[in-house]
């Protein structure tokens, strides 16, 4: 599917939700869609590698990790193995790291920042709930786009 963010948002007015600026690409996929699923986590990474250790079909995950930058909730392992299992891509209110080895993979990559430090697994989190980010509620079955200009979700 060829597609550009300002196309679809022309298109689809107010039905295309705009993830607010500020997110940074860091893998080596620049555009990428899917249907959504999600994890909240704060810290805690446990449920991120979970989910992309399983088949993602197509998926892009979609993480609220409350916007901090203390831990990466992402890195070069995970994202890995979220490629051979099929997830296109990831959208992370937090940060990410082995940046590196994250633009080497067909993988989409949209965090807020990076850090060298790994997070804290201790089986904290929630998966496939509705989550805000870039100030968007986000949930389940929604469709994100993402490409050089911007993030949108919409509803199937």
């Amino acid at each position: 599917m060829t597609f550009t963010t300002p196309d679809l948002c022309d298109e689809l007015g107010e039905a295309a939700r705009v993830l607010a600026a500020g997110f940074r690409d860091f893998g080596g996929r620049e555009v990428f869609d899917g249907p959504v699923r999600t994890v909240r986590c704060l810290g805690d990474n446990s449920r991120v590698k979970e989910l992309l250790a399983t088949p993602g079909d197509g998926a892009v995950l979609v993480v609220d990790g409350g916007g901090s930058l203390s831990v990466a909730l992402l890195g070069d392992m995970i994202a890995e193995g979220a490629v051979a299992e099929g997830w296109v891509g990831v959208v992370i209110e937090g940060a990410v790291r082995d940046v590196e080895i994250l633009r080497t993979l067909p993988f989409g990559v949209r965090a807020l920042g990076s850090v060298p430090r790994r997070s804290d697994r201790q089986g904290r989190g929630e998966v496939d709930v509705p989550v805000t980010v870039g100030g968007v509620r986000v949930e389940v079955g929604d469709h994100l786009y993402a490409d050089a200009t911007g993030i949108l979700v919409t509803r199937p």
